[in-house]
C-alpha cells in the first residue's frame, strides 16, 4: 500500500472514529434523557482531567479525555496501557451452600469443575434460551462467587436474581444443601487496566508475582495497602486486569495506577476507544450484539455451553438450547470485512448472488489497528461460513463484504511464559 493510500485510510479512520463516538453520544442521550444519570466514583477524577462525560448505561461516563481522540486511545492500548473506569458494571456476592448449584441453575456454565479463583463468561437465560444478560463468574469456592453482570441490564438482572433466589430458597428439594444469598457491592470502584504494559504497571504496586496470574485467574492483593480484587481479563484483546477497589480507596488507586510520577503508568481510557477495541476483538456488546431473543448458539457463544451440562433440564432455558446444539440455528453471529465504507448498527445485509435479505448488522466500526471497515451481525445459517461473499446496505449503496472469522485482530492473553 502506498504511503498516499495509508494516509488516506488513517484519514478516513479518525473521521469515522469520531462519527462513532458521536453515534455512542446519541444513543446515550437517547436512552437516558429522561432519567437522573448515576455516577461512579471517579466522576469528579475524570472531570479534573478533562473528560468528555455522556450518558451511558444510565451512568455519566467519559467518552475521552481533553485533546486525546479515540484512535489514537485506542492505538495507546494496543501499544502501551490504557485505563477504563468500568465501575457502573454491577458487582456482587453470591455466597451459601448451594451456591454453585444455584449459579449452574441461571447459567449453562460448569461451575462445579472451575477450580477456586478462576473465572469464566457466562450467560443468564430466559424459559426461551434467550440471553438476559452476558456476566463473569469468578469463583471463590464452592459457596462464594463473585459475579459482575452489566449497568444496563441492572433492573432486569436484580429483578431475576431476586426472583430465582427466593424460588430456590423456597424449594427444600433445591436448596437442600442450604440457602443462597446474594449481596451487591453498592458504590465499590472497578478500573480496568489493559494493554501489553499492564502487567509491569500494575506490579510497581502489588508484592505477588503477576507472571503466575494467568489469563481468567484472580485474587486478593494489596496495591499500595490497599485489598483489592484481581482479575486477569478484559474487554479488548489484550492482556489486563479488572481491579474491583473499596468505596473510599478508587481515586487514590487509580490515581497512582495513572499517575506519570509512580513509574510506568495507564493512560485515561474512554468509551470511544473501548468500543473499537472491543469489537477488533471480536467481544459481543449487550443490547447491540445479543439481546433476549438471541441464544448463546445463535451468538456463537456455544463453548459457554459446558459439555457436562448438556442435559435436559440442567439449566432454565436448556430445552432450546439443546436442541439448536442438535439441530443447528436458523441465524449465526459473524465478522465482516466491509469495502469502501463502514457499516452501522442496524445495516441490512443481502446475499450476493441473489441481493435475498440475510441479515443485520449489529456492530460495525473502521478498525484502527487493521486500516479496515470491520462488523459484525447475524446472517441465515448457510451464509455464516469463512469466506462467504455478502452485500450489506451503507448509505443506500450496496457495499462487497467478506465473512471473516472472530476476532479480527489477535487476542494476546497472559497465559504463561511461552
Amino acid at each position: 500500500m502506498s504511503l498516499a493510500s495509508k494516509t488516506f485510510l488513517r484519514a478516513s479512520t479518525i473521521r469515522a472514529i469520531s462519527t462513532q463516538c458521536v453515534c455512542i453520544r446519541q444513543r446515550a442521550l437517547a436512552s437516558s434523557a429522561t432519567s437522573q444519570l448515576l455516577k461512579t466514583g471517579l466522576y469528579d477524577f475524570h472531570v479534573s482531567h478533562g473528560a468528555k462525560m455522556v450518558p451511558f448505561a444510565g451512568y455519566s461516563m467519559p467518552l475521552a479525555y481533553g485533546d486525546v481522540g479515540a484512535v489514537s486511545s485506542h492505538n495507546h492500548v494496543r501499544t502501551k496501557v490504557g485505563l477504563f473506569d468500568v465501575g457502573h458494571m454491577v458487582q456482587s456476592n453470591f455466597t451459601g451452600p448451594s451456591a454453585t448449584e444455584f449459579l449452574e441453575w441461571l447459567t449453562p456454565s460448569a461451575l462445579s469443575s472451575l477450580d477456586n479463583f478462576s473465572s469464566t463468561l457466562s450467560v443468564l437465560l430466559n424459559d426461551k434460551g434467550g440471553i438476559l444478560d452476558d456476566l463473569i463468574i469468578c469463583k471463590h469456592s464452592n459457596d462464594a462467587f463473585y459475579v459482575v453482570t452489566n449497568a444496563g441490564r441492572r433492573t432486569e438482572d436484580l429483578a431475576w436474581f431476586e426472583q430465582k433466589i427466593q424460588e430456590w430458597n423456597s424449594n427444600s428439594a433445591k436448596s437442600s444443601k442450604g440457602k443462597v444469598e446474594m449481596k451487591v457491592m453498592e458504590d465499590w470502584g472497578l478500573v480496568a487496566l489493559q494493554g501489553p504494559e499492564a502487567a509491569r504497571c500494575l506490579q510497581q504496586h502489588v508484592k505477588e508475582d503477576l507472571t503466575k496470574l494467568l489469563f481468567g485467574q484472580s485474587l486478593y492483593a494489596e496495591v499500595a495497602g490497599v485489598k483489592c480484587h484481581i482479575a486477569r481479563g478484559g474487554y479488548t484483546g489484550e492482556d489486563g486486569f479488572e481491579i474491583s477497589i473499596p468505596p473510599q480507596d478508587t481515586v487514590k488507586i487509580t490515581d497512582l495506577l495513572t499517575n506519570p510520577a509512580s513509574g510506568s503508568h495507564a493512560q485515561l481510557t474512554g468509551l470511544g476507544a473501548r468500543d473499537s477495541l472491543r469489537l477488533e476483538a471480536g467481544m459481543c456488546l449487550y443490547g447491540h450484539d445479543l439481546n433476549e431473543d438471541i441464544t448463546p448458539v445463535e451468538a456463537g457463544l456455544s463453548w459457554v455451553v459446558a459439555k457436562s451440562r448438556r442435559q435436559p433440564g440442567a439449566f432454565i432455558g436448556s430445552e432450546t438450547i439443546l436442541q439448536q446444539l442438535k439441530d443447528g440455528p436458523t441465524k449465526r453471529r459473524v465478522g465482516f470485512v466491509v469495502e469502501d465504507a463502514p457499516a452501522r448498527e442496524g445495516a441490512k445485509i443481502f446475499a450476493a448472488n441473489s441481493q435475498e435479505e440475510i441479515g443485520v448488522v449489529t456492530s460495525g466500526i473502521p478498525s484502527p489497528t487493521l486500516s479496515q471497515n470491520i462488523a459484525m451481525g447475524y446472517v441465515q445459517s448457510g451464509h455464516h461460513k469463512k469466506g462467504t461473499e455478502v452485500l450489506i446496505d451503507v448509505r443506500k449503496k450496496l457495499r462487497k463484504a467478506t465473512v471473516k472469522t472472530m476476532p479480527f485482530v489477535p487476542t494476546k492473553y497472559w497465559k504463561g511464559p511461552e
